[in-house]
């Protein structure tokens, strides 16, 4: 059986209040500057609203069946404007496009959302869903609750020149950081707070969720950019995981500069391996 026959099938629109609790709660699970996103949203926002669709979608009588292992394979994000707190979005997604391959079924979920003052995203995302294992990795024990890695919170700094390295940002997440991330972004996919629903998706034991290491790399070029909408857009693929309290990196180099932004690419190292790349396009 295949999932090819979902493809144009669309869900919602989903309400989604930007609420000052809401914006701060994420902020604070995605370790952000708090200073910075006071009154308007940070973009990688982006994460949780794509979350007020995407379980709708993975709620699908259709869909549930292939949902024992669920792999977030690439991510592409548009901002259209900043996103004032206090707005309320609309938020629809649809089955852009399937393919199948055996048991695994890549699926294309495209979610727009907006509100009054009018467009604020464009959201792409690749899914690969299966009804068997993605993985057979080894068992691993989970580290206690709380432990992590050093954390910095990205501060505003001056854009490199064209070819030149940008500063890293050292970042981790605890298993607590993990259920706080889910709380403040809907994304309650077992596989990031459940060990025995971790190990049955193939998986050493629960992993960092991919999208809170994209909201790493949008903050480590974010701040290279001032104001309310310093990003443009994002696309990002996910290469392999990170498991709680695991130290990474974000870094990256200034691949070209224009009058009206610059292109950076940017990934998250974890011992020197990359496990998300991505770029990424800031205002000037």
């Amino acid at each position: 059986m295949t999932l090819e026959h979902l493809a144009g099938r669309a869900y919602g629109p989903v309400s989604y209040d930007v609420s000052r609790v809401a914006v701060a709660d994420f902020v604070a699970a995605t370790g952000d500057d708090r200073d910075r996103w006071s009154e308007t949203a940070p973009p990688s926002l982006a994460g949780a609203v794509l979350f007020a669709v995407a379980p709708v979608f993975l709620a699908d009588p259709d869909v549930v069946p292939f949902t024992r292992s669920v792999v977030h394979i690439d991510q592409r994000f548009r901002w259209h404007r900043p996103l004032a707190v206090g707005e309320v979005l609309e938020a629809a997604g649809t089955v852009a496009g399937v393919r199948s391959r055996g048991a695994a079924h890549f699926v294309t979920f495209e979610v727009g959302a907006g509100g009054p003052e009018g467009p604020w995203l464009e959201s792409a995302s690749t899914f690969l869903l299966s009804d068997e294992a993605a993985g057979d990795a080894a068992d691993e024990p989970e580290p206690p609750h709380a432990v992590r890695g050093p954390v910095e919170v990205a501060g505003e700094s001056p854009l490199p020149l064209e070819g030149e390295s940008l500063p890293p940002l050292r970042r981790s997440a605890s298993r607590a950081d993990l259920v706080r991330y889910a709380a403040a972004a809907r994304d309650w996919n077992a596989i990031h707070w459940d060990h025995e629903a971790a190990r049955l998706a193939g998986l050493p034991g629960i992993v960092v969720h991919g999208l809170l290491m994209a909201s790493w790399i949008l903050q480590a070029a974010g701040r290279h950019a001032a104001g309310p909408a310093p990003l443009t857009s994002m696309r990002a693929r996910f290469r392999r995981p990170l498991r709680p309290a695991e130290p990474a990196a974000v870094s990256g180099r200034v691949v070209s500069t224009e009058p009206e932004g610059a292109e950076l690419a940017l990934e998250v190292q974890a011992a020197g391996i990359p496990l998300v790349t991505a770029s990424v396009w800031v205002t000037r």
